[in-house]
């Protein structure tokens, strides 16, 4: 997302060559050094074989690019709308506004719901992060940190603890307490530390693990009680905006999509890149599983939702209307994964028919653009977050 996207210069000696110079931070065999571009070129050409360059084995690339994508395109024999024709067509979905959230002091970047159905936390550009009681509009708990633009926030699964980070590279989690009045910032815990931005954070199966990703380009897994890196996920070539956790409580699978227009699955185990697809034309500001996890949709810069099929190793949905000019910033599925809702920054939040392909229906009400859906635990809810400082919930 170009208007959110931060780029931290690193001044300083080269590790290779002790020249002051703009640094590159990069990862050998996940262990982090800081080159000039010279020296990293130099790297590169290390090991090259007689009559080969970085322009020969560049176009050899993009040849073994090419011949991948068209052994996939044999494999794909019909799209999804054709297989769903015959299917009942939804019926006129009422959908209104229940409640509006008001309390952050500038754009709402980021929310999530917590297990028990009825908490929401929230993380705002006025740098604070609220928990909300979705049901009375209470706030319960307000943190605030140390820098704005907390871009990324989570909840616990236990429920007694949220994780969030920002514009500060770290990846804090705070202990919540039954006592209002106690100040939480004060017992916050440092425990993922990135190169640049956080862009989001979400907790594993227990709150012993999180799972984080950044603006320099990697997604990681971190110990929460030691801070310990346990894995990193090297892959993307630019700014990582999202990452999504497969729903299955054994899945060690997740999804990650970013600035290079790629959307990428990753094994938590190897910390291997065993998916890629590059079929958006901008970037790629959310990825979000499908229900069964097999599946997952892309919310991108090009005005276009996607689905991918990870059986099928392959895109079989687009989501876009010739009206439709803005991008798309979020998107989330109903439970039973027949919905697909995507918020856009023309203020307004699409439902479309994940079998079908149309439009169902369009949910007005926010007054700049949304920054995230997320539907709730139950199902019978969902939440939006936006840049016109409140966050309301749909029903």
């Amino acid at each position: 997302m170009c208007d959110q996207t931060f780029v931290a210069v690193t001044f300083g000696p080269c590790e290779s060559c002790s020249n002051a110079r703009p640094l590159m931070n990069i990862y050998i065999k996940n262990e982090p050094i800081n080159y000039c571009s010279f020296c990293v070129e130099v790297m590169a050409c290390q090991g090259l074989q007689k009559g080969e360059t970085l322009a020969t084995l560049k176009r050899e690339s993009e040849s073994l690019k090419k011949k991948l994508e068209e052994e996939r395109c044999k494999l794909s024999d019909v799209e999804l709308q054709q297989v769903a024709e015959k299917i009942e067509v939804l019926g006129a979905l009422s959908i209104k506004t229940r409640r509006v959230l008001k309390g952050h002091g500038n754009k709402v970047l980021c929310m999530d719901w917590c297990k028990d159905k009825r908490r929401i936390v929230s993380s705002s550009q006025d740098g604070k992060v609220i928990v909300w009681d979705a049901f009375t509009l209470n706030k319960e708990h307000g943190i605030t940190l140390p820098c704005t633009w907390v871009m990324a926030c989570a909840y616990a699964p236990s429920g007694c603890a949220v994780a969030c980070g920002g514009l500060d590279n770290k990846c804090s989690v705070i202990p919540l307490s039954l006592d209002k009045n106690e100040n939480l910032a004060a017992k916050k815990k440092s425990v993922a530390m990135h190169t640049n931005y956080l862009s989001g954070c979400t907790f594993t199966n227990s709150d012993m693990q999180i799972l984080t990703s950044s603006g320099d380009g990697t997604c990681a897994l971190w110990d929460v009680e030691s801070g310990q890196l346990l894995q990193s996920f090297h892959g993307h070539t630019a700014d990582v905006l999202s990452l999504d956790l497969a729903p299955s409580e054994t899945g060690n699978t997740f999804v990650s999509g970013g600035s290079d227009k790629k959307a990428n699955v990753w094994d938590m185990r190897s910390g291997q890149n065993i998916q890629s697809f590059e079929s958006h034309e901008s970037d790629i500001n959310c990825v979000k599983y499908y229900p069964s996890g097999d599946a997952f949709a892309s919310a991108s810069d090009d005005a276009t939702c996607r689905f991918y099929d990870l059986r099928a190793d392959r895109e079989v949905a687009v989501y876009q209307k010739d009206s439709i000019i803005f991008g798309a910033s979020t998107v989330d599925f109903s439970l039973s994964g027949r919905l697909l809702f995507a918020g856009y920054n023309d203020y307004t939040i699409n439902v479309w028919d994940v079998l079908k392909g149309t439009r169902v229906s369009t949910l007005f009400g926010h007054e700049n653009r949304v920054s995230r859906v997320r539907l709730s635990p139950d199902g019978t809810a969902l939440c939006s977050a936006s840049w016109d400082n409140t966050l309301r919930i749909w029903s």
